[in-house]
């Protein structure tokens, strides 16, 4: 009896999906300078991955960047945070291009979930994603670091990604679930970058709209 029910829990535990340091990547999609004008709340999904790039960093987990024909749209702005991380450059959507591929296979070869920021949520996320967990990864994507230049692409591309069977995750609840416990060893630096609420990102009004269309 035992045994059998074993075998029923364990896809759900799989299904749950947590975040292990040892376990994750983040993955920073094409955060660059030309996009700055033209995508919503920009500046905010900017400062909400830099708080988690700077956690990553404290918490060791490996930061893969990649940027859209950077000869055009130039390079990460500079608030993110990436000093010292070499971005791939792609010309096509999805991240899940050979460099990254083989950096998660052979520098980072545990690592079985990504967590992904950047933009266009409805282009390069939406595209991530899917080949993403066609290789079996679990696939978090933080809602508060990602957006388009509508808001309709935007809100459908979020619907498409979670039936799809990925994550959506917040930005400080990613943070906390990587540390895992307030006893971690950097639990007070991550405490120093979450101390101020991040911003929306414009999702809240969002939310509150779509509740009163109900």
């Amino acid at each position: 009896m035992a045994e059998g029910n074993s075998d029923k829990v364990a896809p759900n535990i799989k299904r749950l999906c947590r975040l292990i340091p040892q376990r994750c990547a983040l993955l920073v999609c094409d955060m660059q300078e030309k996009f700055r004008p033209a995508i919503l709340h920009f500046d905010d999904i900017v400062k909400n991955t830099s708080r988690i790039v700077e956690s990553c960093k404290l918490l060791g987990v490996p930061i893969l960047v990649t940027e859209q024909y950077p000869k055009g749209l130039g390079p990460t702005v500079d608030e993110i945070g990436i000093k010292g991380i070499l971005p791939v450059s792609k010309t096509c959507f999805t991240m899940a291009v050979p460099q990254i591929i083989n950096q998660l296979k052979t520098k980072h070869p545990k690592v079985d979930t990504v967590i992904l920021c950047g933009v266009e949520a409805h282009v390069c996320i939406q595209a991530t994603t899917v080949d993403f967990l066609e290789r079996s990864f679990s696939v978090h994507v933080v809602v508060d670091c990602c957006s388009s230049r509508s808001l309709v692409d935007r809100m459908f591309a979020f619907d498409r990604i979670r039936e799809m069977g990925a994550f959506l995750n917040t930005t400080e609840s990613v943070i906390l679930n990587l540390a895992g416990d307030s006893r971690h060893p950097q639990f007070k630096n991550l405490q120093k970058i979450i101390s101020e609420t991040g911003p929306d990102t414009g999702l809240a009004q969002t939310l509150k709209h779509q509740k009163s269309s109900l």
